[in-house]
């Protein structure tokens, strides 16, 4: 598999605060990876440094072999993005939305790929509604619907279930595992519903105080340290990172 992201060194100090300290980590092709942690441990910081939005201190990140500090546009016109606290404009309908962000991106036959999008997420009857007024689920379907415009081949989610309905949330989980195994893109996924990770995570990476402790299958990890379920290594992580750093 091709790698879509590979993250080198990266680290960002603010002052004397040190949010991301010294990570490395890759995301291949029909790869779904979790970016697990405690608020605070770094996930969003580390999101951001791979959209372009924040600087880092040192470090790089490559997507797929573009170096984004050197070559922004080539590696964010192969990316996308969605989170709970990046909506898109409420006073903007979804098919506006949709034609807007398209233009953004440059997607070629713009208006044919809104209507696939709008049938695949079954927003065809609030095409014309303001995204504003739609509810949290709905929402969370415009801004995934958003995010594959372009067809990236690397989709960053934070938390993209949060506050959902276990129905809701469902089916986007299964929207997502399908987006990594029928196409080229990879998957960094962050998420403190550990059924979730676990349901829908090839891989996972403990974060905590800015550094990367643990790494493997979401499935067996908890046991190779002696917890009985991935909830329970995550808030031994998150209580007692220290037992972990040098393992």
């Amino acid at each position: 598999m091709n790698l879509v992201l590979e993250v080198s060194g990266l680290t960002k100090t603010y002052k004397d605060i040190t949010a991301v300290n010294n990570i490395s980590f890759s995301v291949k092709s029909n790869e779904i990876v979790g970016l697990l942690g405690p608020n605070g441990a770094g996930k969003t910081t580390t999101i951001n440094m791979i959209l372009g939005v924040l600087e880092p201190t040192e470090g790089t990140v490559h997507i797929e072999n573009n170096n984004i500090a050197k070559k922004r546009s080539e590696a964010l016109s192969r990316t996308n993005f969605t989170a709970v606290y990046a909506q898109v404009p409420g006073n903007l309908t979804v098919s506006q939305n949709l034609y807007i962000f398209g233009l953004i991106y440059g997607v070629a036959n713009l208006q044919t790929r809104i209507g696939q999008l709008l049938q695949e997420f079954e927003l065809e009857r609030f095409k014309d509604v303001k995204c504003g007024a739609l509810s949290s689920g709905e929402q969370t379907r415009v801004s995934l619907a958003k995010a594959m415009l372009n067809k990236p081949h690397l989709l960053l989610l934070d938390e993209p279930t949060a506050s959902l309905d276990p129905s809701t949330a469902q089916v986007i989980r299964e929207k997502i595992k399908d987006y990594a195994a029928k196409g080229t893109g990879g998957v960094l996924w962050t998420s403190h519903n550990m059924h979730e990770v676990e349901n829908v995570c090839n891989r996972i990476l403990f974060l905590s105080h800015g550094k990367i402790l643990l790494e493997g299958n979401p499935k067996t990890l908890p046991q190779e340290y002696g917890k009985k379920d991935l909830e329970e290594l995550f808030i031994a992580v998150a209580r007692e990172p220290l037992t972990f750093e040098l393992t």
